[in-house]
């Protein structure tokens, strides 16, 4: 992820007019020689030929890059279990359940997700318990229904209830089109999601719970005298690869939520109903190798920091700085970081008092006429009520502008 700021002209102390609201920004970033294919448009994503939803968003802005039905309905298969192990870090981490815990493999969750089912499963023995950590890893590395049972069954007391858990966090971490009705992800009615919900379970689960994530890098987990391998064949395949889930049933095809890092930059990709299971591999592959060649990840922004200083009226101070909440990034074709634009919309005036804090507007980037960051501008520091002869003044002025 490059690191090269993006400088907004300031209001009023450049005297700059903000009677639009509206502050040009400008990138002073030395000219440098134009690649060749800078100017060039940026190919079409290699779309899977056999897939029903596809998608690749850049990890560190969420922007996603490319994609084909990323919005419609499909059966999440065994991706579910992302959802699984971001409840249980979510619980683990308010203190509710602890790695130690020692996890009993039911008769239940045996006889509906164990080897006697056509599904995959851990091997826990059942009726015996396991520390959380391990049962978890089963249900990770191995893809076991049996474990995502048991674990749902430690955390929640039952399947449904842990379902409820799961759409609670779901809404929480903004997927707008996925309801859960199990652990594991088994065919079942109303038990959907979208390819770009996934991608941004994805994100959040490396975002929120990393050490829960690094689960999905392991190659092969043993439990008792079976050990069985990961069936995400880009760990062997892609170094920069770490995760993330493998999913089929037969009505929901191979399917594939991937994520690889390569330098600064993240990208994650989500792959369903694809033809099989190296299918899956290879068009994920392809599509990770689109992303990085074609898309590089910048931070325009540093939270805290004063992007400008605009006038303020009846304050003890005569301007306020305005920075950004959180660190501004975004995701942009390779070469056109310097096509850039970025405008600040504030009020015509702004009247203290002002706090630490408080939103007073907008920054928007565009490229080549598009939106493709924004965020809230803030005031970077308080600026207190003027004294009264000020105001009253101020008073004056600001009936005589207007």
């Amino acid at each position: 992820m490059r690191s090269r700021s993006l400088l907004l002209v300031a209001l009023a102390s450049a005297g700059l007019a903000i009677g639009s609201g509206l502050a040009v920004a400008q990138s002073p970033v030395p000219a440098r020689p134009a690649a060749l294919s800078d100017n060039l448009p940026v190919p079409d994503a290699p779309a899977p030929k056999v897939s029903k939803a596809w998608v690749v968003m850049d990890y560190a802005t969420g922007q996603v890059l490319a994609g084909e039905n990323v919005d419609t309905p499909v059966e999440p298969a065994s991706i579910t279990k992302v959802m699984t192990s971001y409840v249980i870090a979510a619980e683990m981490a308010a203190g509710k359940v602890k790695a130690t815990d020692p996890v009993m493999m039911t008769e239940q969750a045996w006889r509906e997700g164990g080897a006697a089912t056509d599904g995959s499963y851990s091997g826990f023995e059942v009726n015996k318990t396991a520390p959380l950590e391990q049962m978890e890893k089963g249900m990770v590395v191995q893809s076991g229904n049996d474990a995502a049972i048991a674990l749902a069954e430690h955390v929640a007391g039952s399947t449904q209830a842990f379902a409820q858990l799961m759409n609670a966090y779901a809404k929480k971490i903004g997927l707008r089109h996925s309801h859960f009705v199990n652990p594991h992800g088994l065919s079942a009615e109303g038990h959907v999601t979208t390819a770009h919900d996934l991608a941004l379970l994805g994100r959040a689960l490396i975002r929120d719970f990393p050490e829960a994530y690094s689960y999905n890098k392991i190659k092969e987990f043993t439990v008792g005298p079976i050990t069985q391998p990961n069936r995400n064949l880009l760990l062997w395949r892609d170094a920069s690869v770490d995760g993330i889930k493998t999913g089929h049933t037969s009505s929901a095809g191979y399917c594939l939520m991937a994520s690889a890092k390569r330098g600064d930059q993240r990208l994650i990709t989500v792959v369903m109903g694809d033809s099989s299971e190296n299918q899956r591999a290879v068009d994920s592959q392809a599509l990770l190798n689109w992303g990085f060649r074609f898309y590089e990840t910048h931070r325009l922004y540093e939270s805290g920091k004063a992007l400008a200083s605009p006038k303020v009226w009846k304050g003890e101070e005569n301007a306020v700085q305005v920075g950004v909440a959180q660190p501004l990034l975004v995701s942009t074709p390779r070469g056109k970081y310097d096509h850039l634009k970025a405008t600040m919309d504030l009020p015509k005036a702004l009247v203290a008092p002002i706090a630490k804090g408080q939103r007073l507007g907008t920054v928007r980037v565009m490229l080549d006429g598009k939106l493709v960051a924004q965020a809230p501008l803030v005031a970077v520091v308080a600026v207190e009520e003027g004294g009264f002869f000020k105001r009253l003044w101020h008073d004056l002025l600001m009936w005589w502008q207007s």
